[in-house]
């Protein structure tokens, strides 16, 4: 697609990755020796898209040290055939094969894949046991945890794809008893809704104290369809959600997932991509709330690639993160950037 082209959006929450708008961006990596886990990316080929691990390779070697990733749910290479219940453990096969990929060394440095966050349908119930118990042989050391979005809205232009999903899925009994199932089997949830829906969240946080959650991208701040030229309303809104999560121990959040179209930035439209300075700009507001919130040892880092991919290139993500980050201390660098990834996805690193 040309440069000048306007780009189209596969789910209406991001814009397609275009690789050749990006490359008219090209930036020298800040303190390139840093080490970094990446928390949150995906990996598919669905729908005329595709990112598979050469793609997340090829990003990754961008003169930003990044030592391992963990692989997040996107409804990718679900089994063809079976029960419909065990059809997610399909997508953990998938990752984990690609993780098997990575450590032939055949696609770099990085532990590809060194985690998994796959998908079971927490509506099961009880009955989701099972196939948590098929996720986790399936993952062979790499599962850590599920993915149940509960995003939803009533404004369809926020909404987009997830339109059609169930409203307070969080506080619907059933999907409690399915959550229920978590922690005894030593897994995580991460969470991925929009805003309004935080309190929701907190509420199921604090039903289920000994289960970990991880909240995706900042919580979900949107600025599109009814949000729409209201940012510092909805961000008022929006802080007051997040301060009041942070309240419960069990809470981590990621902090990225503000390059899709959801927060109202129009930065996919320009005719050049953003720079690391106007990305930090634009962001610093809503990370700084969260590491207030949550401090560095419950906040991490994250590329949500390729749907953030819409809207800036690997090396300039971490270096927009790496200017917000700039005045924090080495032990609060580290924490946000690698520990607190590695300590909640339990990643052996060398």
């Amino acid at each position: 697609m040309a440069a000048s082209t306007l780009p189209t959006t596969k789910s209406g929450l991001y814009a397609d990755p275009r690789p050749d708008w990006l490359a008219l961006r090209e930036e020298d990596a800040i303190d390139p020796g840093r080490p970094i886990v990446d928390p949150h990316h995906h990996l598919w080929d669905r729908g005329g898209q595709v990112y598979l691990i050469e793609d997340i390779a090829g990003d990754i070697v961008s003169g930003h040290n990044i030592v391992a990733t963990v692989y997040v749910e996107a409804r990718s290479m679900y089994r063809a055939n079976g029960p419909d219940a065990f059809r997610p453990v399909g997508e953990v096969e998938f990752a984990n094969g690609a993780a098997a990929m990575s450590a032939s060394g055949g696609y770099g440095p990085a532990a590809i894949c060194a985690g998994i966050v796959g998908h079971a349908n927490l509506l099961l119930g009880e009955e989701v046991r099972p196939v948590l118990e098929a996720e986790i042989s399936a993952g062979q050391g790499r599962f850590r945890g599920i993915r149940h979005s509960s995003a939803w809205d009533a404004d369809p232009d926020v909404a987009h794809m997830y339109a059609t999903r169930p409203k307070g899925l969080l506080l619907d009994s059933t999907f409690r008893k399915g959550f229920a199932c978590l922690a005894p089997l030593g897994l995580s949830y991460d969470a991925w809704l929009f805003h309004p829906q935080i309190g929701e969240l907190t509420d199921l946080a604090r039903a289920f104290p000994e289960t970990r959650i991880v909240l995706d991208h900042c919580g979900g701040p949107a600025g599109t369809g009814q949000y729409a030229g209201r940012r510092e309303e909805i961000f008022a809104t929006w802080r007051a959600s997040i301060c009041e999560i942070a309240k419960c121990p069990n809470v981590v959040v990621k902090l990225g997932g503000l390059a899709m179209c959801l927060l109202g930035y129009d930065f996919h439209e320009r005719a050049m991509p953003p720079s690391s300075e106007e990305l930090a700009a634009a962001w610093r507001p809503y990370i700084e709330t969260c590491i207030e919130a949550f401090g560095p040892d419950r906040a991490m880092f994250e590329s949500n690639f390729p749907p953030d991919k819409g809207q800036c290139s690997y090396q300039v993500i971490f270096n927009a993160f790496k200017r917000i980050a700039a005045s924090m201390s080495e032990t609060e660098k580290n924490a946000l950037f690698l520990e607190t990834a590695e300590n909640v996805y339990r990643l052996a690193l060398a």
